[in-house]
């Protein structure tokens, strides 16, 4: 039963280097980092703080006067798991873990974590435990005597409870080569789903944005649908597909996809292109932003590094949206509306209160009008090549033989058009 699951006491940490390159600013960085951390069903939070450090020791990443006032912290309030928000080298890992007596995840062992609780298709919980495997085969250097039991839950990124700290690099190999086999297998089934709705007609909007920006409320709001909307980072991650009639347009398939956060490690953007393969398919992208974030600015050009790096790119249509503006101040969010109505490609919108949802879906379908429309055409009996490259190119809908040859109906983008038109 739910409420019998054990829960795990956490302390959530965010080290504030000088010397780091990819400096973000504290405060909102260490809300993200808590936010994360309640994904998770089984951790109750007790408390979070900045750690401003000159540099991180080698060692141990902090100094040994923080180490001993954090330590008396964590035992004061009974603290079994610190997550650190940030990277931690299997070195710094174990000597923390045997200064503190708790377990240590860090940002990517957190993530994972969240992946791990979250991935619902056969793809995604194979990405999830390979991604997983190769984080873990980095990490053999660790020392658990101070946990004696074995954990079930929270010990994902850690494997199956302790006994897979003996397992060896080459068990993790084995298991990685297994792995990649079952996945290409999964790929190949997927790729054939993929074929099949690539003849459905309806052109794909992919949503994406930054974790937490509301691309499921909004998804919502559009389909009708009870996506897993809650407040919560990575809430969607195997994207979520409906069927949607857009007002005076045509129908479409509009897809809800994992959120990106920023810093997301290479293993986790490589692992991920699967949950995010609907994106690269999109006729649309519709790239939604929380226009009320301090950081939005530097939540937008993560997503464009990630829509970048899965080879999405400027070319492919996209719509920007500022959602949440009611929550912005009155003076605030008169002007982010008045900045966006200057933009044809910028829509201020509140997915949910609704407003702006309107001219948001009209110009969706605006967009979508030149991507396949329907005609019906005549073709002579002695039209056998115009009639061949019509099926060639799988835009035939339906066919009836006449008195002098075919009436074909095909469903064709622009494009496909003024190429039969050259034949």
């Amino acid at each position: 039963m739910e409420h019998d699951r054990v829960r795990t006491r956490a302390w959530v940490l965010h080290p504030d280097i000088k010397t780091d390159q990819d400096r973000r600013l504290p405060e909102p960085a260490l809300e993200e980092a808590v936010a994360l951390a309640a994904a998770l069903p089984d951790l109750d939070v007790i408390g979070a703080e900045i750690v401003r450090l000159s540099r991180a020791q080698p060692g141990l990443l902090f100094g040994s006067g923080k180490i001993e006032e954090l330590g008396a912290r964590f035992k004061e309030n009974e603290i079994e798991l610190v997550l650190i928000d940030g990277p931690v080298t299997p070195v710094q890992q174990r000597n923390l873990e045997r200064e503190w007596k708790v377990k240590i995840l860090d940002r990517t062992g957190l993530i994972l974590e969240i992946f791990s609780d979250r991935a619902r298709t056969r793809e995604g919980v194979l990405q999830v435990e390979m991604a997983a495997l190769s984080y873990q085969r980095t990490r053999l250097v660790r020392a658990w005597t101070h946990l004696e039991r074995q954990r079930g839950g929270l010990g994902f990124v850690g494997g199956p409870g302790e006994t897979q700290i003996e397992a060896d690099r080459r068990a993790i190999d084995e298991q990685l080569v297994r792995l990649r086999r079952q996945l290409q297998k999964v790929v190949k089934t997927r790729t054939l789903h993929r074929a099949a709705r690539a003849k459905v007609p309806y052109p794909i909007v992919a949503l994406v944005g930054y974790t937490n920006a509301g691309k499921s409320t909004l998804f919502n709001r559009l389909t009708g649908a009870e996506v897993m909307a809650k407040d919560m980072l990575f809430a969607t991650l195997d994207p979520t597909m409906r069927r949607v009639q857009l007002p005076d347009g045509p129908e479409v398939i509009l897809s809800d996809t994992v959120g990106f956060v920023s810093n997301l490690p290479t293993e986790l953007v490589a692992a991920f292109r699967a949950t995010l393969e609907e994106v690269l398919g999109a006729d649309l992208i519709v790239h939604v932003r929380d226009i009320s974030h301090p950081e939005t600015e530097a939540q937008a050009k993560d997503v464009e590094t990630i829509l970048a790096s899965l080879g999405v790119g400027e070319d492919r249509a996209r719509l920007e949206v500022w959602n949440k503006i009611d929550l912005l101040p009155e003076e605030e969010r008169t002007a982010a509306i008045a900045r966006a109505d200057r933009d044809p490609k910028v829509f201020a919108i509140s997915a949910v209160t609704g407003v702006g949802v309107q001219p948001l879906l009209e110009a969706i379908a605006e967009k979508l009008q030149g991507v396949r429309h329907e005609e019906t055409l005549h073709l002579g009996f002695g039209d056998g090549r115009k009639r061949a490259w019509l099926f060639e190119q799988d835009v035939v809908q339906d066919e009836n033989q006449t008195e002098d040859g075919f009436e074909i109906t095909v469903l064709w983008t622009p494009r496909q058009q003024a190429k039969f038109a050259k034949l």
